[in-house]
């Protein structure tokens, strides 16, 4: 399937939708890695990865091993954004968050967002709206790591394409 089609297609789960019975982190990273591969081969999170996130403290260790939607959102959260920010501008995204908006609004908002510009960039929706003028520093700052990270995910798209192939070939 193309990236164009992919992209039509694609959904981040809302808040409501990520499971709460708990994950086992296997189950995680399936769950997550699920969600993220219409993205692209490099956009995903291995067991050593969720390990060693919740040994840095950067998400909340796990209730009788088990993930729920807070830590599964952040672990999303994490998996897209460590393709354009440092681990510390991340956490520093959370904290922000965290002071400024709750978990299930902050993840809504930026599934909204992601897909909008996504699907913007891959011409499969509407140009988004401009942010309010009078929009949080929180919000202004992640439009902007949405709108690094969509673009970086397209580009490598269009770095994998058959039209990108075909041409270098010709130049060649």
């Amino acid at each position: 399937m193309a990236a164009q089609d992919q992209m039509k297609n694609f959904h981040l789960p809302r808040y409501r939708e990520i499971p709460d019975v708990g994950l086992y982190l296997e189950q995680c990273i399936e769950f997550i890695n699920s969600c993220l591969a219409p993205l692209g081969a490099d956009i995903s999170i291995t067991p050593s990865m969720l390990s060693n996130y919740v040994k840095r403290g950067y998400i909340e260790r796990p209730v009788r091993k088990r993930y729920h939607a807070d830590q599964i959102s952040y672990l999303m959260f994490i998996t897209l954004a460590k393709r354009v920010l440092s681990m510390e501008n991340i956490v520093g995204m959370f904290k922000l968050q965290q002071s400024t908006y709750g978990i299930e609004i902050a993840h809504d908002y930026f599934c909204n967002e992601f897909e909008s510009h996504l699907k913007y960039l891959f011409k499969t929706g509407a140009q988004p709206g401009t942010i309010e003028e009078d929009a949080t520093f929180a919000k202004r700052t992640l439009r902007n790591v949405i709108i690094a990270l969509t673009h970086i995910i397209y580009l490598d798209s269009c770095f994998t394409s058959d039209e990108f192939l075909e041409e270098i070939g010709q130049s060649q």
